[in-house]
């Protein structure tokens, strides 16, 4: 994470290294957009959900990000957070959500096992590490970004002085 130096850089090490570190059958990367949940990212046994868009309030990696919580669900039949048409044809039984970004979530790291696990402390652990990580990468990221946006404005004791008709500003 270290060396990201955008969005889709964090996402790209998490697609990549998130399944082998939580020993997960599928993962995938969830981005907040506005009030709906971005599946952007994935490395899973099938398709799951990449591209497709949900309202933060019906899915659980929306509740996760609304409530800055992780949660961990060994049977995603039997959890109200999880809606459960989108998992009716896929093999996942069990899962891992946890938010990315503090104090408000702006992702979410999915984890996903094809068999009723119930997730331990250890688990639950590496991926909140991980959702620690790609968050300071985010914030870091966000900062440069602005820094980048703010060196190129002239403030405006810089800026050069003309009315303000002259400079293409509408007045009155």
């Amino acid at each position: 994470m270290a060396a990201a130096r955008s969005l889709e850089d964090v996402v790209d090490v998490l697609r990549r290294s998130a399944k082998r570190i939580l020993g997960a059958d599928g993962i995938a990367v969830v981005l907040r957009d506005g009030e709906f949940c971005h599946y952007v990212a994935e490395d899973s046994l099938q398709p799951l959900w990449k591209g497709q868009r949900f309202p933060l309030t019906v899915c659980v990696s929306g509740w996760a990000m609304l409530h800055g919580e992780t949660v961990a669900v060994p049977d995603v039949t039997s959890d109200p957070r999880v809606p459960i048409p989108p998992y009716q044809n896929k093999a996942i039984r069990s899962l891992l959500m946890v938010p990315i970004g503090s104090p408000e979530p702006v992702a979410a790291l999915g984890a996903y096992w094809c068999a009723m696990v119930f997730v331990g402390e250890g688990v639950i652990s590496r991926a909140q590490s991980l959702a620690a990580q790609a968050g300071a990468a985010i914030a870091r990221i966000n900062e440069a970004s602005l820094a980048t946006v703010d060196a190129d404005v002239p403030s405006l004791a810089e800026a050069p002085s003309q009315p303000a008709a002259s400079a293409g500003l509408s007045v009155g």
